[in-house]
């Protein structure tokens, strides 16, 4: 991990030793979605509602600022910066990569949160690579990067839906059983960011995966 992120940032002379420490302890969290009312109670937008659930337990306040809308947070000596792309879904990669150069992370640092109709409702999946599974926001995310391998958090939407419909479910709202279980898996969701940047991916994934 260490290796290629020194590689990463090794054309960088500006970058002094306590700013290159500073880098390895910040984390780009980006939760996918897609702007607009019409939109913020979607299945799709998962993404960004557990981002805004964190931020309402610490009190964060987003910006809008190029390409998304950010807040930060401090936790345990760590940095957290919390996007959601103003690019709609299908063009995330372009808000991710900028955010990722502008804030110097590394894309061991990266975490990406994304709804999943593969997985059943509430399951909580964390992976290191994969496929963008025909995933729109994915799918030009690993465009912009030029790569499969990078860090998601899948939150299972289930795929409770007819031929033909998937698009009218995944941009559908929750349904009144499933808005009932949201906060309890909200909180967990929450506490895989801080895992992530406190204990690290492999053992998020050993603590949190199925749960």
């Amino acid at each position: 991990m260490f290796k290629r992120f020194f590689n990463w940032i090794s054309n960088d002379d500006s970058l002094s030793n306590g700013q290159i420490e500073n880098s390895m302890k910040k984390f780009l969290i980006v939760g996918l979605g897609n702007i607009g009312r019409e939109y913020a109670n979607t299945r799709h937008n998962i993404g960004f509602r557990i981002l805004d659930h964190l931020a309402d337990e610490e009190n964060l306040t987003f910006e809008t600022q190029k390409l998304g809308d950010l807040a930060r947070y401090k936790y345990k000596g760590r940095t957290f910066v919390l996007l959601k792309p103003s690019t709609y879904m299908n063009l995330s990669g372009k808000s991710v990569k900028y955010w990722m150069t502008k804030e110097k992370v590394s894309k061991d640092n990266l975490l990406v949160i994304t709804d999943d109709i593969n997985l059943p409702f509430g399951t909580l999946r964390v992976k290191t690579k994969g496929s963008h599974g025909g995933h729109n926001g994915l799918k030009d995310l690993q465009d912009k990067l030029n790569t499969s391998v990078y860090n998601r958090f899948r939150f299972g939407i289930s795929d409770d839906f007819s031929k033909g419909r998937q698009v009218d479910y995944v941009l559908g709202e929750w349904s009144n059983d499933e808005e009932a279980s949201l906060p309890e898996r909200l909180d967990k969701s929450i506490e895989i960011i801080k895992s992530f940047g406190t204990a690290g991916i492999t053992n998020t994934m050993n603590e949190f995966n199925g749960k």
